[in-house]
């Protein structure tokens, strides 16, 4: 019989160690990724011509970036590798197997595969705030991959708000290419992460990695401020400064002309979805995931996930069950198993997901902010749909689940299909409903899961 055809969707730590397994198993891996070059967003590279030296791009990572960028380019041979390829969508094929929709430089393409590896990573959480819509205002991600890909600042003088890890990173990476920082403002609690200290200790390496990061910024002269409660970007037609008020209650401004903001990181989970993978709720994250085996499987028996797609892990996690999920798929073609193998790839992650844990504690949800979006901030900028329209149609219409509420708000049906206002709708509606936000769902997936050109027939 002919080998079955298994498609990887994402180059990243995940996808790539996904396609070494596979690979040297005697398989030739379908690898779909929308970047240009494989690495995806924590290991981004520049476009040819525009290389940078890694230490300077990737820090700490300088050597792991390295590592995967040679495996990449060692691997490509033995893959069937689309780069600059964007899956919009998938659709089941009877009697199993997939048909998988993409767009790449050549035009449109259905390409049919046996069995799927999801490696879809993750993008920022956004949460309105007044002034999120105006010029200048960039999520964290996107001022990495600026400084990454672009070799460039969002900004002459930047502002960085967050709640995550993710901040005190970017401070560092800006500081270090020689940006000019306004302020690095963290809207949790000081106090949460002092407790959380102890137990992040379970992986010593990232933890002394964290506190570098923001031990430069505090000597740099720009201390990440902990425990904000209330931030506003200012400007008529463009950034022009940021406003916050501190943890004694106290009123700030500062002139800048960029601001990178997100508060942590959801899962891009719209291909498990239309895969017909099951979702469950995740309590400590406040999002809902494709549910996944410690072995890597997904609900449908076909299809199998890994990285941040599945649950925020980080990079480190992403490369580790990369290679436990590629392991499990070759179990259940039949391949023989390397139980040994297993069993420590299994208690390296055990350990991860006991960092991971302590990381989200450390950095807890910032309740405090939903709270304060007021009636007339815009939640859905892509149909222009405020917080007062999310409450006024959750009081007057009975929209108690956000599917009934995108029906008669249009929420959630522009360009982003919901990935960007999704998850702040739903904690909007669940507060009017006074529910947990559980209870009132998630937005189903929909093709295309990212736009695609009118002139490409969908």
């Amino acid at each position: 019989m002919p080998e079955p055809v298994v498609a990887i969707v994402g180059a990243g730590p995940a996808g790539l160690r996904a396609a070494e397994v596979l690979a040297k198993a005697g398989l030739r891996p379908l690898l779909v990724d929308e970047g240009h070059r494989a690495g995806g967003q924590i290991y981004r590279r520049p476009p040819p011509g525009a290389e940078r030296p890694a230490a300077e791009l990737y820090g700490f990572e300088a050597g792991r970036a390295r590592a995967l960028h040679a495996l990449a380019d060692a691997l490509a041979p033995r893959l069937d590798y689309r780069p600059g390829t964007m899956v919009w969508a998938i659709a089941a094929r009877e009697p199993a197997g997939f048909d998988l929709d993409c767009l790449g430089s050549e035009g449109r393409e259905r390409i049919s595969v046996d069995r799927l590896v999801l490696a879809t990573g993750a993008m920022d959480r956004s949460l309105p705030v007044p002034g999120w819509t105006l010029p200048g205002v960039f999520t964290l991600g996107a001022a990495q991959i600026a400084l990454k890909a672009q070799g460039m600042a969002i900004g002459r003088r930047v502002a960085l708000v967050g709640a995550g890890p993710l901040l005190p990173l970017v401070a560092h990476q800006y500081a270090k290419a020689g940006a000019t920082l306004a302020a690095v403002l963290d809207v949790t609690p000081l106090a949460p992460k002092v407790r959380a200290a102890p137990r992040l200790a379970a992986v010593p390496t990232t933890l002394a990695k964290g506190l570098w990061y923001t031990l430069r910024g505090a000597l740099g002269g720009t201390p990440v401020r902990s425990g904000i409660r209330a931030v506003a970007v200012e400007g008529a037609r463009h950034v022009e400064a940021l406003a916050w008020e501190d943890a004694r209650g106290r009123r700030h401004t500062i002139p800048c002309d960029a601001v990178g903001v997100s508060f942590g990181l959801r899962s891009e989970a719209q291909a498990a979805d239309l895969a017909g993978c099951r979702f469950v709720f995740e309590p400590v994250t406040r999002q809902w995931q494709p549910e996944r085996s410690a072995e890597g499987r997904a609900s449908h028996p076909h299809v199998y996930l890994a990285g941040d797609g599945s649950g925020i892990g980080g990079a480190d996690v992403a490369e580790l069950q990369g290679e436990r999920t590629a392991l499990a798929l070759l179990a259940d073609l039949g391949r023989p198993r390397d139980a040994a193998r297993e069993a420590r790839l299994d208690r390296r992650l055990a350990r991860q997901a006991r960092f991971r844990a302590a990381l989200e504690a450390a950095y807890p949800y910032p309740h405090h902010l939903v709270d304060g979006i007021a009636d007339d901030e815009i939640v859905c900028r892509c149909e222009g749909i405020t917080a007062g329209a999310i409450r006024r149609t959750a009081a007057e219409r009975d929209a108690r689940e956000v599917n009934r509420l995108k029906a008669l708000t249009r929420t959630g049906m522009g360009r982003c299909q919901g990935r960007v206002c999704g998850h702040a709708a739903a904690e909007i509606l669940a507060r009017a409903l006074d529910v947990p936000v559980e209870a009132v769902g998630r937005l189903r997936g929909q093709a295309p899961i990212k736009p695609i050109p009118l002139r490409e027939p969908a």
